[in-house]
C-alpha cells in the first residue's frame, strides 16, 4: 500500500467504535419514507439504534456528526466493477477502491478474479484499506480460458476450492461446456453470473438458473432474432420469463452504450473525472473507441437505436418487476470507479426508473442479493453499518446522490475533508 493512502487506513482503523449521526433526515430505504430529524447510532461496525432526534440518548464517549439539513442514505453497491490485478502498477488497486468509497459505493462485486486478489478481499474486512466490501468472482470461464467439458467442471471445482464467491461467464463457451458448468456448479453450491455466450442464448440461460444476466446481455440480441420491429410485447413477454425464473439483471447502461459507439466522443473526453485514472489508461479507452467506430460495420444510428431499444427494456423489466441491480463495470473505457455511479443513475432515470427504485437496485436489492453472507442495504438496526451522508435529498432529485458530505463503512466514518485530500492525491498521481 502506498504511503499516500496510508493515513486515511489509519483514521478508519483508530475511529471511534461508537458513533452517533445527529439530526439527520434518514432515507431507511426499508420504504420509500424521509425520516425527519432522526439520529442513528453505529457500534462495532453496524447500525443498533434508529430514532427520533428529539428521543435519542446519545451515550457520552460515542462520536457525534452533526447532520442537521443532510440525508442520510445507505451506502450504495457496485455489483458489476472491477478490481485491477495485484500485478498491476504499485498503488493502482488502493486507487480504484478508495474512488469507489469516495462516491459512496460501500460495496463492490468484482466481476473478473486474479490470483492474489482475494487478499484484497480480507483486507478490506479488516478496514486495512480504504475499501468498500469486496466480493469477488474467481478467473472468467471463457471461449479462451475452458476448451473443453472436463475443463469446465474441474474450474467449477478450483474456483469453489480457492473461496471465490461467484463465478464470471464471459463469450465463447459452447452449449456442451456452459450446461456442464452449471450442472457443477449447482452440485458444489456456488452461483454462476455475467454475459451470455452466444451458443448458450438468454432463454437458456435463464433456464439453466443464471443468478444475474449483466450489460442485459443477451436480451436485444433475441429480440432482433425474431425479424421484425421490437415490441413492448416482446420485451415485456422476455421480462416475464426472466422474473419467472428469479434471474437478476445488472444493466451497466452507460458503459455499454459507450462500448456500441452510441454517444460522441468529444461528450466522452469532457468527463472531469478522467482526471483520477493514470494518463495511459486513458489513451488506451480512447484508442479501443475510436477503433471501434472506424471498423466499416459501425454504424452509430444504429448504435443510437440499440441505445434507445435497451432503455425501453429496462423501463419494461422495472416495470414487469424484473429484480434489477445496480452496476456499471467501471473501471473500464470512461467510466471512472465510483463517478461512473452518478452517470449510471441518470441514465436509469432517463429511462423511465423513479429515484425510489433506482436507489433500490444499489441498496436494498443488493442487501438481498447477499443475504447469505451478511445484513446490510438499509438503515435498520442489525444492518452493516453503510451510509453516504447527502446535502439533498435523492428521493426527491437522484442527482443529490452526487452531493457527498461523508461516508460511512463498516461502521468506520471519512468526511469529506479526507474525500477531497484523497482525491486531490490520486489526480496528482495521475497526471504525471
Amino acid at each position: 500500500m502506498r504511503n499516500s493512502l496510508l493515513g486515511f487506513c489509519l483514521v478508519l482503523v483508530a475511529s471511534a467504535q461508537e458513533i452517533v449521526i445527529e439530526h439527520a433526515n434518514v432515507i431507511p430505504m426499508t420504504r420509500e419514507t424521509v425520516l425527519k430529524d432522526y439520529s442513528v447510532r453505529v457500534k462495532d461496525g453496524r447500525f443498533v439504534e434508529v430514532g427520533p432526534s428529539n428521543k435519542f440518548k446519545i451515550p457520552a464517549h460515542a462520536t457525534r456528526i452533526d447532520a442537521k439539513g443532510k440525508y442520510l442514505a445507505p451506502g450504495f453497491g457496485e455489483m458489476h466493477g472491477h478490481i485491477p490485478p495485484p500485478s498491476t502498477q504499485p498503488g493502482f488497486i488502493e486507487d480504484v477502491l478508495f474512488l469507489y468509497a469516495a462516491n459512496g459505493v460501500t460495496t463492490s462485486r468484482g466481476m473478473l478474479g486474479h490470483p492474489g486478489q482475494l487478499e484484497y478481499r480480507e483486507k478490506a474486512k479488516r478496514n486495512e484499506i480504504v475499501s468498500p466490501t469486496l466480493y469477488l468472482a474467481g478467473p472468467s470461464f471463457s471461449g479462451a480460458t475452458v476448451k473443453s467439458v472436463q475443463q469446465a467442471i474441474d474450474r467449477v471445482k478450483q474456483q469453489k476450492a480457492e473461496g471465490w464467491d461467484l463465478l464470471k461467464i464471459h463469450p465463447g463457451l459452447t452449449m456442451d461446456q456452459y450446461d456442464a458448468m452449471a450442472k457443477t456448479a449447482r452440485e458444489v453450491g456456488i452461483s454462476f453470473s455475467g454475459h451470455v455466450p452466444a451458443d448458450v442464448g438468454i432463454l437458456h440461460a435463464l433456464e439453466q438458473k443464471q443468478e444475474t444476466v449483466d450489460h442485459l446481455d443477451g436480451y436485444i440480441e433475441y429480440l432482433d432474432k425474431k425479424g421484425s420491429p421490437i415490441t413492448d410485447a416482446m420485451m415485456v413477454d422476455v421480462a416475464l420469463k426472466t422474473k419467472q425464473a428469479g434471474a437478476w439483471v445488472v444493466p451497466t447502461m452507460v458503459l455499454w452504450e459507450t462500448i456500441i459507439g452510441a454517444p460522441d466522443a468529444a461528450y466522452l473526453n469532457s468527463f472531469p473525472e478522467l482526471k483520477y485514472m493514470p494518463r495511459a489508461t486513458i489513451t488506451q479507452w480512447k484508442e479501443a473507441f475510436q477503433g471501434r467506430q472506424s471498423t466499416p460495420q459501425f454504424s452509430r444510428e444504429k448504435a443510437q437505436r440499440i441505445a434507445r431499444d435497451r432503455k425501453r427494456l429496462l423501463k419494461i423489466m422495472d416495470a414487469q418487476g424484473v429484480k434489477i441491480l445496480f452496476g456499471t463495470d467501471a473501471p473500464q473505457q470512461f467510466s471512472v470507479p465510483g463517478f461512473s455511479i452518478h452517470r449510471e443513475m441518470k441514465l436509469m432515470a432517463e429511462a423511465g426508473m423513479k429515484p425510489y427504485d433506482i436507489l433500490r437496485s444499489g441498496t436494498v436489492n443488493i442487501g438481498e442479493y447477499w443475504k447469505a453472507k451478511d445484513t446490510f442495504g438499509a438503515i435498520a438496526p442489525g444492518h452493516r453499518a453503510d451510509a453516504v451522508l447527502l446535502e439533498g435529498n435523492p428521493l426527491a432529485d437522484i442527482s443529490n446522490y452526487s452531493r457527498i458530505s461523508g461516508v460511512l463503512i463498516r461502521g468506520k466514518w471519512m468526511p469529506d475533508s479526507e474525500i477531497q485530500a484523497g482525491l486531490a492525491k490520486i489526480a496528482a498521481r495521475s497526471a504525471k
